[in-house]
């Protein structure tokens, strides 16, 4: 089993949730190929860590890619960061952006 681990991303944990969902439990090459044509930066982000999580298996634990499937993929929610926006009359109002951690683990799909 390999894993991979991106914290601190500036996108929101629901925006990576709905992307997520389109590839848990799926073989890593199917799922590489679906984040590929997603139009989405959130899909972006999570490829980079699915490329990097999948070439970790293959070098650590010298695993196959064909045989790769995700077994766990999870978007938590990070703290926000506090930011500030013109508002009328000269004053500011403030506003939270939203930060997210996001953890992938791959495992061979004879291997349970």
């Amino acid at each position: 089993m390999a894993s991979a681990r991106l914290k601190n991303i500036g996108i929101s944990a629901y925006k990576l949730r709905l992307i997520i969902d389109k590839v848990r439990g799926k073989k890593v090459i199917y799922a590489e190929n679906q984040l590929r044509y997603l139009k989405s930066p959130a899909s972006k982000v999570i490829l980079k860590l699915l490329q990097s999580v999948t070439s970790n298996a293959e070098n650590n634990d010298l695993q196959n890619k064909d045989e790769l499937k995700i077994t766990k993929i999870m978007a938590d929610q990070s703290t926000s960061i506090r930011r500030y926006r013109a508002k009328a009359r000269g004053r500011a109002g403030s506003f939270d952006r939203p930060m997210s951690h996001l953890i992938i683990e791959v495992d061979e799909e004879g291997d349970n």
